[in-house]
This record gives C-alpha cells, sequence and structure tokens, in this order.
C-alpha cells in the first residue's frame, strides 16, 4: 500500500536523520544520546502515522474508517519506518566497522569505574558486557533488536490514532 510506504519513509527519515545528526554531532554525554530524547524523536516523526491513517480515510474512503482498517494502515506505515530505521542502522555499523558495540561498552565501564565501582565488579560487568558485544554481532539477533526499538512505539500511536480517526467528525476532510 502507498500510504505505509509513503508516510513510513518520512517517518523512518526523521528518524533516521536526527539519529545521523546525533551521531556526528553529540557525543556520549550530548542530549542525542539520552533514550528520552531518541523516542521523543521517535514519537514526534511517528505523527506520519495519524497523517497517513487521515490522509486514506479522507481521500481513497471518503472521510469515513474503521478502526481495523486504520490500524492495518498505521501498523503498515509504524512496519516501513522500522525497517527504513534497520537498513540505516546496519549501513551505519557497517561503514564504521561495526565499532559501535566497542564505544558503547567502553563508556559504560567509564561510568562504572567514575561511580566508584570496585575492580572485581568492574571486571564481571566487563564479562556481562563482553557476553553482550557476541550477542549484538549476530545480525538474527541485532536486526529484530534493532526493529523493536521503534516498532512499539510506532504500534502505540497507530492504535491511537485508528481511535481517534474511526470518528469521522475528528479533523473531517475538507470538502
Amino acid at each position: 500500500m502507498r500510504y505505509a510506504f509513503v508516510y513510513g519513509l518520512l517517518s523512518g527519515l526523521v528518524v533516521i536523520a536526527t539519529m545521523l545528526i546525533g551521531i556526528v554531532l553529540g557525543g556520549q554525554q550530548s542530549i542525542f544520546s539520552s533514550k528520552w530524547f531518541g523516542y521523543l524523536v521517535m514519537l514526534v516523526a511517528l505523527t506520519f502515522i495519524f497523517v497517513g491513517v487521515k490522509r486514506y480515510r479522507d481521500v481513497d474512503l471518503g472521510g469515513v474508517i474503521r478502526f481495523r482498517p486504520a490500524f492495518a494502515v498505521g501498523l503498515g506505515i509504524a512496519s516501513v519506518a522500522g525497517l527504513a530505521y534497520v537498513a540505516v542502522w546496519e549501513i551505519y555499523l557497517a561503514m564504521t566497522d561495526y565499532a559501535f558495540m566497542d564505544q558503547y561498552i567502553a563508556g559504560i565501564l567509564r561510568a562504572r569505574q567514575a561511580e566508584g565501582m570496585t575492580a572485581a565488579a568492574l571486571a564481571a560487568e566487563a564479562t556481562k558486557l563482553e557476553a553482550m558485544r557476541v550477542q549484538y554481532g549476530n545480525p538474527l539477533f541485532r536486526i529484530p533488536i534493532t526493529f523493536l526499538e521503534i516498532f512499539p512505539v510506532g504500534a502505540i500511536v497507530a492504535l491511537v490514532s485508528a481511535l481517534l480517526l474511526r470518528n469521522a467528525k475528528l479533523l473531517p476532510a475538507a470538502r
């Protein structure tokens, strides 16, 4: 469906552009590295789900849509956005020789050391993080995990959009 493709790519591009700007401009301690900032960007970018479902309702269905079709279109947009997110993340990892995990683990260990973690506890943490590095190195683990960073947010936005837009009186189509 073209709505899923177009609005999913738009949504994915907003998340991807912000992510890449954050990587280039930000450091380990910048606003771009905050989980809350990341999910806020995803939420804002995924408002294209609402826009896409509304456009589908107004243009293709004459201003009326039921919950299931609205939710399906929203999930389609969220899926395309998630796939775009995964694709660009995989390209970024390949272009940086998969250095992300090295930097991520080093940052965690520095933070733990700065917090005063004992040498024994730090060694145990390093062992645990090394197991995580091995897991993340497997694309069959990494790709679904990356997709699941964004898709649940999209599913929630799709649900809310479907619930709201099934009411034809909410933001009616311009005539």
